[in-house]
């Protein structure tokens, strides 16, 4: 089943960051992909998570959806910016964005879900063989009528929005967030720390400790984050995971690497939680496997309730 549906984005002929309506992506130029009727729809669509990528640059805020999301993930991608992959289980938005074109690291990370169901605006070309293989269900633009609609308040590429419902029904629920991540009280220890900045080459995130919503406050480039609705973007839980980068077999059109990040082995990690940050070393065997985060002795370092926020930093950048 999995290979039918890969399949037609194959057909699609997506080339480097497209979009729909055939509009120029930042990293290429686009392709229109071909409406394909889904074969499968209903309860076999809503057993698995939502994950969303999502554009980060200065002029695609502020998000629409984000506060939904169960984990928001931080990548590097080209230019030393970011995107985040939105992980959806708890419950569906009406509207995610704006969306924007998937990475290879993408399909490892997602290995982590059982067949999640991937939203993006569209891939490098060279990209789409990796993609057509992956065990989990692609859902670019034309795939799914009415599911992708265009903003007029932004221009584009950064204007594409997805229509969660149109891919399911209804949210999975949280068994379908198979990460490995364990939550509940506190870890003993950690140290007091309210404020935290974490800088790619160029772009940077804050989190600032929120007393009275028992939230971190997340500022990008210095700006505030809030959704269209005027909601502050505040996770409970900010892990930033200290992972190898390195040069992919990937360009974009202006001829910037795309960094590949390796998000299965071993490495360490800081999680902050309460006003708190507690030092952890972060395991994944293998792809198929949830992330986990325990102390040097084994045991796990829980989260709080909440949004989850996964911060993958190059390891040689720790401070």
């Amino acid at each position: 089943m999995a290979a039918v549906v890969w399949g037609v984005v194959a057909a699609g002929s997506l080339t480097a960051g497209c979009t729909a309506g055939g509009a120029p992506d930042d990293d290429g130029r686009a392709s229109e992909p071909k409406p394909t009727p889904s074969p499968t729809r209903g309860a076999e669509r809503a057993a698995s998570v939502l994950a969303v990528k999502i554009d980060n640059a200065p002029r695609a805020r502020p998000h629409t959806g984000l506060g939904a999301a169960d984990i928001v993930y931080v990548e590097q991608v080209e230019g030393g910016l970011s995107r985040l992959l939105a992980v959806y289980a708890s419950a569906l938005p009406k509207a995610v964005g704006p969306v924007r074109s998937a990475r290879e690291t993408d399909l490892e990370l997602l290995r982590q879900f059982d067949h999640p169901t991937l939203a993006f605006s569209g891939a490098q070309t060279k990209l789409l063989p990796l993609i057509d293989g992956a065990p989990l269900r692609a859902e670019p633009p034309g795939r799914t009528p009415g599911a992708y609609y265009r903003d007029s308040a932004k221009a584009a590429p950064h204007n594409l929005y997805l229509r969660p419902h149109h891919l399911a029904p209804s949210a999975p629920g949280k068994a379908a967030l198979t990460t490995g991540f364990t939550y509940g009280e506190a870890p003993d220890g950690g140290r007091t720390e309210t404020t935290r900045t974490v800088r790619y080459p160029a772009a940077r995130f804050t989190f600032t400790w929120d007393e009275s919503r028992d939230r971190y406050r997340v500022a990008m480039d210095g700006t505030a984050a809030v959704t269209t609705d005027g909601q502050p973007v505040a996770p409970a839980t900010v892990v930033v995971q200290y992972v190898r980068m390195r040069q992919s077999d990937y360009f974009d059109s202006r001829g910037s690497n795309t960094p590949y990040t390796e998000t299965t082995g071993s490495g360490t990690a800081q999680v902050l939680r309460d006003g708190r940050t507690y030092e952890a070393l972060w395991k994944r065997p293998e792809p198929g496997d949830g992330t986990r985060f325990t102390t040097v002795d084994g045991e796990p370092v829980n989260f709080a309730g909440g949004q989850v926020w996964v911060v993958l930093a190059r390891a040689a950048s720790r401070g």
